[in-house]
Formats: C-alpha cells, structure tokens, sequence
C-alpha cells in the first residue's frame, strides 16, 4: 500500500491554479471612463470595496434608474462633471471618534456604487467602486480587497509602483 501511494504522488497531476500577480503597496490606475485619468491608488487589503475621490455627488433617476452625477475631487482634476449608472448604494461604518458617551453608535454612510473599468498595468477590469470625498487622503483612489480580487492581485506593501504605467 505504501509503494503504491508513493507511485501516486510521483504521477499526480499538478495542480492549475493561477498564480496572483504581485503589485506594490502603491500602484497607478487608469480609469478609462473617467477621461482616461491616471490616479496614485493604495492597494489595501484591509478595505472590502474600492473608492474613489468625488465631489459635488449627486444621485438622480434617468428612465427609472437610478444615475449618479459627480466631479473628481483630486488636485489637478479638471472640473468635468461625470455620469455613471448606480450599481448599488453601500452603507458603510465609520470609525466613531472618541466621546465621553459611547452610547451612540455611528449611524453609517450611504455611498453610491458605480461598476467602473479600472486599467492596472496592462490588465482591465471592471469592479465596483463607492464615490466619497477622498481630498483629505493621499491616494484619491483606495482598491479593496473585491477589487484586488478581480484583478488576480497580491500585495507586496514592502514594494510601490511595481506594475507599468497604465497601457488597457
């Protein structure tokens, strides 16, 4: 019995799974949709959904859909105004400041979803993308763990800027 599982593990057949492409802490990405914009993203792990830098967000109904209209809210964006097609709106928790009556749970944020077609490195995907104000970050644009799973992405966060320019 024992020669014949060592015989087997000599003829096993290899497993085919792919294996994740390494991309830095930090990367650029191309959105296609968005006037072909180029922006810094952190690619983090430990956020579920990506996020993009917005302004002047405003929803409204288009042939009984619902339609999202918005402005990059980075620092050299142009002040073009964008319409995109609500996937879904995300409720999402923020962290509650610290206050002497902790009794008060942080009621959570409603954002607008978009389906967007993001350019990293030579590979284009399509993935979903919440729209907040990010002005305040460093990174106008935050890809989540969804994102980064669709992208067939692993994160080196020793690394930055690992992946080509942008070329979908």
């Amino acid at each position: 019995m024992k020669s014949l599982l060592a015989l087997l593990s000599l003829i096993a057949l290899p497993v085919l799974a792919a294996e994740p492409t390494l991309y830095g802490r930090y990367e650029y990405i191309a959105l296609p949709e968005i006037g072909g914009e180029v922006l810094k993203a952190k690619m983090d792990t430990g956020a579920l959904t990506a996020s993009l830098s917005a302004k002047d967000i405003e929803t409204f109904t288009r042939d009984g859909e619902n339609w999202v209209r918005f402005r990059l809210a980075t620092k050299d964006a142009s002040n073009k105004v964008y319409e995109h097609k609500v996937a879904r709106i995300s409720k999402i928790k923020t962290r509650s400041e610290e206050e002497e009556d902790d009794s008060e749970a942080a009621a959570p944020t409603k954002r607008p979803v978009v389906d967007l077609e993001l350019c990293l490195g030579n590979v284009k995907r399509t993935v979903e993308v919440n729209l907040t104000d990010r002005s305040s970050f460093n990174y106008p644009l935050l890809i989540g763990a969804k994102a980064l799973r669709e992208f067939g992405a692993a994160v080196n966060p020793a690394r930055r800027f690992t992946a080509d320019k942008p070329d979908c």
